[in-house]
């Protein structure tokens, strides 16, 4: 899909999809005056929906998509830089992530969320609108109209659970609109159903186009949304079908966990669908920048400096203390998988030097060493690890004096973070392929859809069928393909074991970072008790009503039937 996707919109589609009106509902309002000449070819038609994929890029690999659909709950919390640059123990400014800044015209919530939502879909129902005219070979068109209904199906999906009630439209909007009604919950998954279920009959197998949807992709969706909605055995059905149905194309579980991050390896057996970022940086969007999110501040430590293995620190997002506490290093590779805990030093121009005063405190195995470094290029020059440790065991009296922090130095006992500037950091999306140290566009792709995710689903579903043991199976597959060498008997789990909690708990180590955390513990109806248990930042703030985003007051304020359009309760 790198050559189909990078084809550049032609001025006519450009307007379709993203015109504006500054003082009408801009997300209904595409102006549709040359759709006919872009949908009334095959070529066209194509590019159409080529680019309803594109939208994606607004919130996958994105700063705003990780603070809408990964922050906010359990797992994650504010680092330094998160809502303002502060200084060293102060306290970031309130942002969307921690439930302080989410008022009804929430920037990212309306442009990166509803906005580019609405437009796709928009794109997509010109598509339904002109599939049968547009001249394409009668093989073709099924298999591009299951596309185009599961994207449909995919962007009401995180509009219905963001937003609640949302306006359904299944038809393009030509023209000015003015007014808007919002459908029930239950009428939108109504329409979300019957796409993916057009969708996972006519998709193929397999393509040959990566990032393009494919039958196992749409099923585990649908798998998903089964399990949203209570219909859990066709979610357990579905699940099952995907993680045991296409071994024959390839797709399984990979042998390693690690193995599932490293830039030469992504595309790999267990992707089932990716946001497809390309090398060539001037089709991305922006590009993937989630390899500079989770990265703590190891440039301006003795040492260190910024370069390209070590990657670009925004200090954006730390692990929250219950996080770190879910994985047992022991028997879990998953935790040296998904984190950075050490880093080796690469400026021979900071690395300190012992000193008389030094020497003199600490005498011991020191003598002789006044006016030496520490350490030397290449050595670990920072450690930072989930252990508590001794004060006297610290390092800071031997010979090689690197810098510790361990989990006393970065949070208080309560989970508060303590310092926000030096944490164990999430090394799942690392990109050692950027021309130099200051370049934060990366063309790694970012995960939608894998089969690790689906195990857990399967899991989760079989649970709510009252099936422990086969939850505890689909488990245990996960739990072994994370098992360090040796350890695969002390990760299994049994039956008896297997609670809606300990699911949550299993999906967080597996998929931290992966931009589903929020939908998670929505679907579960766990966000609240969570956030309120184990996210000490946005435990204060969070409301009942949270469990809903507001809707843009820029569009309340644009419509004219403003009695039957009106704003989520609480804000």
């Amino acid at each position: 899909m790198k050559t189909t996707f990078k084809k550049t919109l032609t001025l006519a589609l450009l307007a379709l999809a993203a015109t504006a009106c500054k003082d009408q509902l801009a997300e209904y309002n595409p102006s549709g005056s040359t759709a006919e000449a872009v949908f009334t070819t095959p070529d066209g038609f194509e590019t159409a929906v080529n680019a309803m994929y594109t939208y994606n890029r607004a919130l996958y690999g994105k700063e705003a998509g990780y603070a809408l659909l990964e922050m906010g709950t359990d797992i994650w919390t504010n680092a330094a830089n998160n809502g303002g640059t502060v200084v060293s123990g102060a306290t970031p400014q309130p942002p969307l992530t921690t439930y302080q800044s989410l008022i009804s015209d929430n920037i990212w919530v309306k442009t990166q969320l509803w906005q580019q939502c609405y437009a796709a879909i928009n794109l997509a129902n010109q598509a339904l609108k002109y599939v049968n005219t547009a001249g394409l070979l009668p093989a073709r068109r099924p298999v591009l109209e299951a596309e185009i209904r599961f994207m449909r199906a995919w962007y009401y999906y995180h509009l219905v659970e963001s937003f609640g009630d949302v306006p359904l439209r299944l038809e393009p909007t030509e023209g000015v609109v003015t007014t808007a009604t919002r459908a029930s919950v239950a009428d939108v998954y109504n329409q979300i159903f019957q796409d993916l279920d057009f969708a996972t009959a006519n998709l193929p197998v397999t393509t040959t186009d990566y990032g393009r949807i494919t039958k196992p992709a749409a099923e585990a969706f649908a798998s998903k949304i089964y399990l949203t909605r209570g219909q859990y055995q066709r979610a357990a059905n579905l699940a099952k079908r995907v993680v045991t149905g296409y071994t024959g194309q390839g797709i399984r579980l990979v042998t390693s966990y690690a193995s599932l991050w490293d830039f030469t390896n992504q595309r790999n057996s267990e992707v089932l669908w990716a946001v497809n970022y390309s090398t060539n940086l001037t089709f991305n969007a922006g590009s993937n920048l989630g390899h500079t999110f989770f990265l703590m501040d190891y440039a301006s430590l003795p040492g260190m400096q910024r370069d390209v293995l070590n990657g670009f620190p925004n200090v954006r997002y730390m692990p929250t203390r219950f996080l770190l506490g879910l994985y047992n290093e022991q028997n879990d590779s998953r935790y040296s998988g998904s984190f950075k805990q050490a880093w080796l030093a690469n400026n021979s121009g900071t690395i300190p030097k012992w000193t008389a005063a030094e020497v003199a405190q600490n005498p011991t195995g020191l003598a002789g060493l006044t006016g030496q470094n520490k350490f030397a290029v290449g050595d670990t020059a920072v450690l930072t690890t989930k252990q508590s440790i001794p004060d006297a065991l610290q390092l800071y009296s031997r010979r090689y004096r690197y810098k510790v922090y361990d989990i006393d130095d970065m949070y208080n006992a309560n989970g508060t973070p303590k310092d926000r500037f030096h944490y164990p950091s999430l090394r799942k999306f690392d990109d050692p392929t950027r021309a130099t140290a200051t370049v934060t566009e990366s063309a790694r792709d970012a995960n939608l859809l894998r089969l690790g995710d689906i195990y857990l689903i399967a899991a989760e579903a079989q649970f709510r069928n009252g099936k422990l043991d086969s939850a505890a199976y689909y488990i245990n597959q996960i739990r072994t393909r994370a098992a360090l060498p040796g350890r695969t008997a002390a990760m299994q789990i049994t039956a008896s074991q297997v609670t809606l909690d300990f699911i949550l708990d299993e999906r967080a180590r597996e998929l931290a970072g992966e931009q589903v955390r929020w939908f998670d513990l929505k679907r579960t109806g766990k966000l609240l008790d969570r956030v309120r248990a184990n996210n000490p930042d946005a435990a204060p703030n969070i409301q009942d009503y949270h469990v809903l985003r507001p809707i843009p007051q820029s569009d309340l304020d644009a419509v004219t039937n403003k009695s039957d359009f009106r704003q989520n309760p609480g804000y």
